[in-house]
Parts: structure tokens; sequence; C-alpha cells
């Protein structure tokens, strides 16, 4: 009975097996946010009428670090060492599966296995092409905001996001347990996206683009509906984010470089914003707007983005303060040749807000190797922070408290 089970299976979902043909770049698939699937990873399971596809996928990361640090913020009389974080560590062991169901229903559900807390679900989503201009997404997935972020997570060009995405913002010694971050990430919700042809006489011409939704705006670590109505405005205390693309040379990959994709040429440049109502456990309300630029151009990669938040409190705060801080970044990739990848990247913050002097700075080069025939990726990253037109000394020591002077990792990136 088993066997004929198995044979009846197999003769309804035919197996597409590992090839070596190379893909065609419009047909890699990058809406799983974790790798590009393509038709030569891995396997897939598919109906004969292509409406029914399940592929799973695994994707891991290992990392051998150096970080750094300044004396500013360390002890001496507890011996504490310049050198913290330092050591092996695995930022992703993501098992998944995406496909379609009906022709109409995308799915995908990943686990991170080396994350911990609610951060261990990396996401989980479906979505419903009612048509190409109109699709209705729901679960945890990321949110619109910054290229860097919606790149494929397998698919960027440096190991680690742009510091000033990451790295929280400084705020004065009575508010520091407020530490917002301007970058936005996974998050729950729901999103209405799509994109269509501004000119149908040209199959490569003009597209737009366009996400519009709701999150709880907790982030990736939380993974329950927490949130309430806010006190000033009214209205449920959410992420309300939206982003709109404009796209000149036909639909762009969610790629920073792919050694698949070494001929061709794509754009996209993209406006973002949001408000995140009762952010910072109910004492903020964040705005954010971004603009960003991404373009492939054969065997290069180049982007530039700038990004802004303004950060008031709450009334029950009791406070009329407000700030402002913003941050962009500039990087290139150059395939050297199909296996080697070189780039570089400028970062800069103003992450003790536009009111005080000073901000970082924080060149970066990396340098990608492809290893053939086995889906495995080899990064080597060095990443120098510095600082500069502070008023005061102290005003430059606690502008990059917990953030790396030199940092330099190893990384080796498996994909199936």
């Amino acid at each position: 009975m088993k066997h004929i089970l198995l044979a009846a299976l197999m003769g309804t979902m035919p197996l597409m097996a590992q090839n070596t043909e190379q893909p065609d770049s419009n047909h890699i698939d990058m809406e799983n946010g974790v790798l590009g699937i393509a038709d030569n990873r891995g396997f897939t399971l598919q109906s004969k009428d292509c409406k029914f596809i399940f592929k799973p996928y695994l994707f891991l990361q290992t990392r051998g670090s150096y970080n750094y640090y300044d004396n500013e913020g360390l002890d001496k009389a507890y011996n504490q060492d310049n050198v913290h974080n330092s050591g092996f560590s695995m930022p992703y062991a993501i098992l998944g599966f995406t496909g379609k169901t009906f022709g109409k229903l995308d799915y995908n559900l990943s686990i991170n296995a080396a994350a911990t807390g609610g951060n261990v679900l990396q996401q989980a989503w479906i979505d419903y092409k009612f048509q190409d201009a109109l699709r209705l997404r729901a679960g945890k997935f990321k949110t619109p905001f910054t290229h860097a972020y919606l790149t494929t997570l397998g698919e960027t060009l440096f190991p680690s996001l742009p510091t000033s995405l990451t790295a929280s913002c400084i705020m004065p010694y009575s508010l520091n347990a407020v530490t917002p971050n301007i970058g936005t990430g996974f998050d729950m919700g729901v999103q209405l996206h799509g994109s269509f042809a501004l000119n149908r006489q040209r199959s490569q011409g003009w597209r737009m683009g366009y996400e519009l939704g709701l999150w709880n705006g907790t982030g990736s670590n939380v993974n329950i509906a927490s949130k309430t109505l806010s006190d000033d405005w009214h209205i449920p205390s959410l992420l309300y984010a939206g982003r709109i693309t404009f796209m000149p040379w036909g639909r762009m990959p969610l790629t920073q470089g792919n050694r698949h994709m070494l001929r061709g040429h794509h754009m996209l440049l993209g406006l973002s914003g949001g408000l995140n109502v009762e952010a910072e456990s109910e004492s903020t309300n964040d705005s954010r707007m971004g603009v960003e630029f991404a373009m492939l151009y054969n065997r290069w990669y180049v982007a530039a983005e700038g990004y802004w938040m303004h950060v008031g409190f709450t009334k029950r705060q009791k406070s009329n303060r407000t700030f402002n801080y913003w941050g962009a970044y500039a990087q290139a990739g150059y395939f050297i040749t199909p296996t080697w990848q070189m780039g570089l990247r400028y970062d800069f913050m103003d992450r003790n807000g536009s009111s005080e002097d000073g901000f970082l700075n924080m060149p970066a080069v990396v340098c990608n190797y492809y290893i053939p025939r086995t889906n495995l990726k080899l990064s080597a990253m060095y990443q120098f922070t510095g600082r500069y037109g502070h008023k005061t000394q102290l005003d430059r020591d606690n502008d990059d408290l917990g953030i790396t002077t030199h940092s330099a990792c190893v990384q080796l990136q498996y994909s199936f």
C-alpha cells in the first residue's frame, strides 16, 4: 500500500532535480527573503500544471569574528579587555520551505535554530495573489523599509548590515532607557503589495512596485499581540509603513550580487516611510523616512540610501523634547571573475542626534568567493569606526559606546 501511494504521489508531483544549467535571472525566486532559489539549487516537487509547488531549503552561516573596542566604557578595575564579542558564532541556521498552491497562494515558513526567543520563528507568511498588481500578505515578514533589509538574506554583499541601521541611537542620560534604532526588520503584520508595468509596450520597460501595511511594531523577537490604543491619537498603537519603488529596466531582483546574474541590467529607485505609534514600551512615537537607489549592471552592483528618524515622546512621559537621527551608506561590488566578488562600503550615522555635534563614519571592505558546484560562499570583511566633529572629548567617547572600533570577520555560508 505504501509503495502504491508513493508512486501515485511521484506521478502527480514530478521531482525537479539539480542540474548544471545557468538559470535565467528572471526565474530566480527571491520572494522567500532567505536565499535566491534557482532551478539548479536543490530540488522541487511540482504538479504537472505548475499550480502546486513545494520547495524545501536550508541556509547556514558560520562566522569567526574579531572585535576591538576603544577604552571608553571599559572598567580597567575589573580587568576588562579591549577585545570582546570575538570567537565563533552561527548567525543563521535556517530550515524552511516555500511554494505555491492553486496557482494563487504563495507560502513560506523558516525556523532559525541559531536564534532564541521569538526570533526562532524567522518568518512565516501566506501571500494571496488577486493579480500581479494586487497581493495580500499576512504573517511575519520584512517590513517595507530600506533596501539593505529587504535584500534577500543570502544575497547580500556584506556579511553584516550597515551599522547605521542596527545601532541604537543615543538619548540624553535621563532618557537612556529609550534606545530605538533606525531599521525595522521583521515584524508581525499584514500588507497589500504588487507591481505593474508603466509601459506595456515594452517587456523590460518601467515598472512600479508598492507595499503598504500594518505591523505590531514590536520587532522580530515578539510573536504575540501586545498593543493597545494610543492615548494621544486614539488609534491602534501599531507600525504604519509603506514603500513605493520605480524600476526603469524591468523587475529588480532582491540581490546585491549573484554569480548566476553577470549579464543584464536592473535599477531601482525607492521611497519609504513609517510611523511606529507608542513604540519603545509605549514611551515614544517614532517616524521614519528613507530614500534608496540600487543598480545591477552586468558584473557591477551599486547602491546608496539615506534614512531619517524623528523621536517624540508620548504625553504620559511629560516631555516636549524631540530628537532627529539620520544615516546613510553607499556601497559597490564587482565580480572580477565569475566566482570572486570585491566590495566597498561607506556608512555614516548621526547617532547622537542632529542637535549635537559629531557623527560616526564606518568604511568597510569585503571579499566574497563563491566556491563552484557547492553552493558555498566564503566572505571576509573588515570595518573601521571613526568619529568626527564632536564638541568635547566626552561627547566623542560616548558616541561610539557599544560599537567596535575595529571589526573583522570571516564567514562561510551554505545554501540548498
